[in-house]
């Protein structure tokens, strides 16, 4: 187990390895920010948005939460998108799954979580809108993993249906991204390349429905 009094001594000693590294760092960190990626990912300990990215402090703007879900209703994620996307103007959003995801796995049992409930009730909204494709397979493991994949694709869905994103999407100015991390093996796997593109026409006609005008 970590000890939390040791927290302060890392971080000393964190410091002075960044400083012989680079001894401006912290003078380019306190400059300011300008990430080109937001990443939407799980609040899981075992997966470290920029260390599974390989990038830098200051590259990637990250939000995390249970499941890696954005419901229509939560400020929270809501506010992180719209700062992203309307003051950072970051160029890609990425929705980043993880395989062995335990609040998706919850949302498949049938356990009373408490005020769990209704945030693992849109990963259940997901197993509903896919539930003939799901029950076909028989191996347990399995159909754990391919829900992980859709609950993926269904955030980016709902990442359409935020005015913010649907103006930067229409104007070309952000591409959408679905992603699974794969804990047992270390690797990055990209399930689409531009969502948006892999959507088609579909796409299109899912910004029509939800589409709301932003003015700028």
């Amino acid at each position: 187990m970590t000890d939390i009094n040791n927290i302060f001594k890392s971080n000393e000693e964190w410091i002075k390895k960044q400083l012989v590294i680079d001894p401006t760092y912290f003078e380019k960190l306190a400059a300011g920010q300008s990430p080109e990626i937001l990443y939407i990912g799980c609040s899981d300990s075992r997966v470290s948005a920029e260390e599974l990215m390989g990038v830098e402090p200051g590259e990637v703007f990250v939000h995390r939460n249970i499941a890696n879900i954005i419901p229509n209703t939560d400020l929270n994620s809501k506010s992180v998108i719209e700062y992203a996307v309307s003051h950072l103007k970051v160029k890609h959003i990425v929705v980043c799954g993880h395989y062995n995801c335990g609040g998706v796995k919850s949302a498949m049992e049938h356990e009373h979580l408490g005020i769990l409930n209704p945030w693992l009730g849109c990963i259940r909204d997901v197993y509903r809108l896919h539930q003939e494709y799901l029950n076909a397979i028989e191996d347990m493991d399995e159909r754990y993993d391919r829900l992980v994949e859709l609950n993926v694709a269904e955030q980016c869905l709902n990442l359409v249906k935020i005015p913010e994103v649907q103006h930067a999407i229409l104007n070309h100015q952000v591409t959408l991204h679905g992603w699974v991390f794969d804990v047992r093996t270390g690797k990055l796997i990209d399930l689409t390349q531009d969502f948006m593109k892999a959507l088609g026409d579909k796409g299109l006609d899912m910004v029509k429905i939800y589409r709301v005008k932003v003015e700028q």
